[in-house]
């Protein structure tokens, strides 16, 4: 027997933490009765989220897309503004496959690169979790050079909303650089670097995640890779 919000998310219907959301909005129901965090149910029970069966058997595929600058990391915008599923590579995989893929983590519009897209719930939970600290990597171009100073206040912490945020420097070529991560929060190199330190960027290209690596895929296009899943 596993955990209902394991099953969700390997089954590819969302993340484990978003299905620990639903079933804490009663969403979801274990054999006809509502489901509690930390229900357990194996192959024979019935499952539904929204009053429909959860589908258990599914293939899982892995993408990366080089997000283009310019473009949301979002399903759906109320204004209008162009999102990745209208990008003409995913919507020629949506017609191949069925069904939009996920998105696993976030760029904001300005950034561009790697992004993995995947319907494998539980990948999607190893490489967003915080306490499995996956590094990413990003390209970064600024004005003007980043300083010694700088660089190495990235390596001690800066704190940003009562919490250090940490960054290694590397690859360094005049004002182009590479920083490394191991956290989330919502547009934290940007904060860190143009708010904190004062720097202009010009470029933030994400060019990994844990294992995957961007290589030169070009921008708006999608590759398909095996499994990346990291232990």
């Amino acid at each position: 027997m596993e955990r209902i919000q394991k099953i969700i998310a390997n089954a590819g219907y969302c993340s484990r933490r978003k299905a620990e959301e639903l079933i804490e909005q009663d969403k979801v129901k274990l054999n006809g009765e509502l489901a509690k965090i930390g229900d357990k149910a194996e192959e024979s029970d019935k499952i539904q989220i929204n009053n429909k069966p959860l589908k258990r058997k599914q293939e899982n595929y892995y993408y990366i897309l080089n997000k283009p600058k310019g473009i949301l990391v979002t399903k759906e915008d109320p204004q209008n503004r162009g999102i990745i599923y209208n990008l003409k590579s995913l919507s020629q995989l949506k017609k191949e496959i069925g069904f939009n893929l996920n998105y696993v983590g976030r760029l904001d519009g300005m950034s561009e690169g790697l992004l993995l897209l995947t319907n494998d719930g539980e990948l999607n939970n190893q490489l967003t979790h915080p306490k499995h600290n996956v590094e990413k990597t990003y390209k970064i171009r600024t004005e003007p050079t980043l300083t010694k100073d700088d660089i190495k206040k990235l390596k001690d912490g800066i704190l940003i909303d009562d919490r250090k945020f940490f960054a290694e420097i590397s690859t360094i070529n005049k004002n182009e650089f590479n920083i490394k991560i191991k956290e989330g929060r919502n547009r934290i190199i940007r904060r860190a670097l143009e708010e904190t330190l004062n720097y202009k960027i010009y470029m933030l290209k994400r060019i990994s995640i844990g294992n995957i690596t961007l290589g030169n895929l070009k921008s708006g296009e999608i590759k398909k890779i095996e499994n990346p899943f990291i232990s």
